[in-house]
């Protein structure tokens, strides 16, 4: 019913331009920044995108997790609607309140589980920003302020452990301690204070600790970094050897968290608690852009103060409408339940559909968060031609094929998935 009423539109998308005119004024105009698919996307709903010839594409990035919802929700829709004709959609100077902001602070905050327990059960607090890589430089200040101020550690001498292969976003910051070169070359002089370690490895982590250390930031897995989910029990050691040395373990969940990999949140795949999460993209489900830094009460109140930090549309009305919409999608429809139960049918089906391609090399996944890595280490090859069975993929490093679609799928989109890929690797 949702595709035959996108169909029955008199226009898709926003402008009857075709297509090759949308080509030029991109090449023409635009910073050329993305390596794009040649489709042009003229309506997106629930899990498929429509092209102005009448095609239908399955998404299986779903943004890079961030319509989990899936595309234009209708609750999320109604709620921002609402918002707009109501006139309390507008962004509001941030030295008043608002009630949106209050409701959706309180709801992600509860949502969240305990953070940095060692702290006191003091309860949580959010500090909402747009796009994630944001809120990750929010979580850099936040450790680097406690470094100096609970550990007595020099300011300018903070250090973080990283992880090689990691992906946290592309502001400088951010690319100073990516480990792929095309992310930082020319862009320099880079910022200071991070040391990466093996994705996994634990005693490469206990050397890099010194005096100075300050936190460890982690995908609890990786999305850009190949699909990778980080060895049983790492977690665990991460969580053990923070708090032996009093430091700050927080994860970035932006990819993987609000249901992706079959939890709402993945410290539940191993229990383990961090005293600071990152969360970003599903947030909003897909509508409007939001992020937040969330942290026990009281290491949130140790950083922030007035004048500390800010953001114009951080928290605006808007963004929080959707957001608060967005987490009751995930909760009520049981959309993480959705996820594990979906993923583990299309994980089975592909190990054993996919068991003799001579071009796959391994196949790996949690919920709706599944890599399958490819022999000649080009994925996008593949991908490529996926297309034309009627599905958008990505690469994920290069030699992994990224299947992560909207959480709302069931077993007959599943069943495309693997049809798909069987055609393009057998």
């Amino acid at each position: 019913m949702a595709n035959a009423n996108v169909m029955n539109t008199s226009r898709l998308g926003y402008s009857e331009l075709p297509d090759d005119t949308i080509y030029s004024y991109e090449g023409t105009y635009g910073a050329h920044h993305y390596g794009r698919q040649n489709i042009v996307v003229r309506k997106a709903l629930g899990a498929w995108l429509y092209t102005e010839d009448g095609k239908k594409y399955l998404d299986c990035l779903a943004a890079y997790s961030a319509a989990n919802q899936g595309h234009h929700h209708p609750k999320i829709v109604q709620a921002v609607t609402q918002a707009l004709q109501g006139s309390y959609g507008s962004v509001i100077s941030n030295v008043m309140y608002t009630d949106s902001l209050a409701v959706f602070l309180k709801k992600l905050a509860t949502l969240v589980p305990q953070l940095g327990p060692r702290f006191g059960d003091n309860g949580n607090k959010v500090l909402p920003k747009n796009g994630g890589v944001e809120s990750v430089e929010t979580a850099i200040k936040a450790a680097r302020y406690f470094g100096y101020k609970h550990k007595g550690i020099e300011d300018g001498k903070q250090e973080i452990i990283v992880f090689d292969n990691n992906f946290h976003g592309r502001m400088i910051t951010i690319v100073s301690f990516s480990t792929s070169e095309k992310y930082r070359k020319g862009f320099g002089p880079l910022t200071p204070g991070f040391i990466s370690c093996e994705f996994g490895n634990i005693d490469q982590v206990k050397k890099a600790i010194n005096k100075n250390t300050c936190a460890v930031l982690i995908e609890p897995a990786q999305g850009e970094g190949g699909m990778y989910h980080p060895r049983a029990g790492f977690l665990k050691e991460l969580r053990q050897v923070c708090d032996d040395n009093d430091l700050l373990l927080l994860f970035d969940e932006i990819q993987v968290g609000l249901g992706r990999s079959g939890k709402m949140f993945y410290m539940e795949h191993e229990d383990v608690v961090p005293d600071g999460v990152i969360l970003g993209k599903a947030l909003s489900g897909g509508v409007v852009p939001l992020s937040c830094y969330v942290t026990n009460q009281q290491l949130m109140d140790m950083v922030f103060t007035p004048g500390t930090d800010g953001s114009t549309f951080g928290g605006y009305p808007l963004a929080c409408v959707a957001g608060c919409a967005a987490l009751d999608v995930l909760v009520e429809e049981k959309l993480p339940d959705n996820s594990a139960k979906v993923g583990a049918y299309l994980l089975d089906k592909l190990k054993k559909e996919l068991a003799d391609s001579p071009h796959v090399k391994e196949i790996r996944g949690k919920g709706l968060f599944i890599g399958v890595e490819v022999n000649n280490g080009d994925a996008m090859h593949y991908c490529r031609q996926m297309l034309d069975h009627g599905m958008l993929t990505n690469d994920s490093h290069g030699h992994t094929i990224r299947i992560s679609p909207p959480l709302i799928i069931g077993e007959s989109e599943a069943d495309l998935i693997v049809e798909g890929l069987k055609a393009v690797l057998k």
